[in-house]
């Protein structure tokens, strides 16, 4: 049994890979040309995939049960809380009318046109967990990067303004501290972290707890130095539920 499960966490993210085209070394949507523009980031627009649309429509159709209280959201590694972060999933938020709103590949931009259709319809939720960012990686500077992580959390903000929001740094990536998307997502972290006015938005960063020492990024954590395993979903779910149960009021 244990082995047919771990088969289908890696069928489960072999798919999302095939699906997006994202691995660790080039986002889904990378190209050789830096942006011919800076707004590409902060600009809603939907994706053309038709697995895309509907899993954004199931997830509007979730919403629309209209009981959410904790929201996730973000890109494939969000997502895979249904893959290989299920079972760690329904332990710590399987009683919270937890909610996923993670598409694998994923930029800011998308995100931003999801909660712009239907992704926040009638609902203010106690909390939204918001980590994006890895994506636009490939082709955005750091700069652009939080712009579009700012554009979300205002959009939060201004649809349902008595939500808390987490906004997670952007997990690391690669094999070193000297990958270049990590780079960059880490110059977007410094840059995400002055959102936080601990009133309304607050910043985590537990990037050191998937790490080496040295810096290093395993695979026994992260198998292809991207995507957590159940391994690191434990990790991810565990430094970050003080936080949740602070902001949800369950503990002080």
């Amino acid at each position: 049994m244990a082995q047919l499960l771990r088969l289908r966490a890696s069928l489960f993210v072999l798919l999302l890979v095939a699906t997006t085209g994202l691995t660790a070394a080039q986002s889904p949507t990378a190209t050789k040309k830096a942006p011919s523009h800076d707004r590409d980031t902060v600009t809603p627009v939907p994706r053309k995939d038709a697995w895309w649309m509907q899993r954004h429509e199931k997830m509007n159709a979730e919403v629309a049960k209209g009981d959410a209280q904790l929201l996730m959201i973000g890109d494939s590694i969000t997502h895979s809380w249904e893959g290989p972060g299920r079972k760690v999933w329904q332990k710590y938020y399987g009683n919270r009318h937890a909610v996923n709103l993670g598409i694998g590949g994923d930029q800011t931009q998308h995100v931003l046109w999801r909660l712009e259709h239907g992704n926040l319809d009638g609902i203010h939720p106690k909390l939204a967990v918001l980590m994006i960012g890895t994506n636009n990686s490939g082709s955005n500077t750091p700069e652009q990067i939080a712009d579009g992580v700012k554009a979300i959390v205002e959009k939060l903000r201004s649809t349902t303004p008595t939500t808390k929001i987490l906004v997670l740094a952007i997990f690391p990536r690669g094999p070193n501290p000297e990958f270049r998307q990590r780079k960059v997502n880490e110059a977007a972290n410094e840059r995400i972290a002055k959102l936080a006015d601990n009133e309304h938005v607050f910043y985590l960063d537990i990037n050191q707890k998937f790490l080496k020492d040295d810096g290093t990024l395993t695979k026994d954590v992260m198998p292809d130095l991207l995507h957590p395993n159940a391994k690191g979903y434990e990790i991810w779910a565990s430094a970050m539920e003080p936080t949740v149960a602070r902001l949800l009021a369950e503990k002080e």
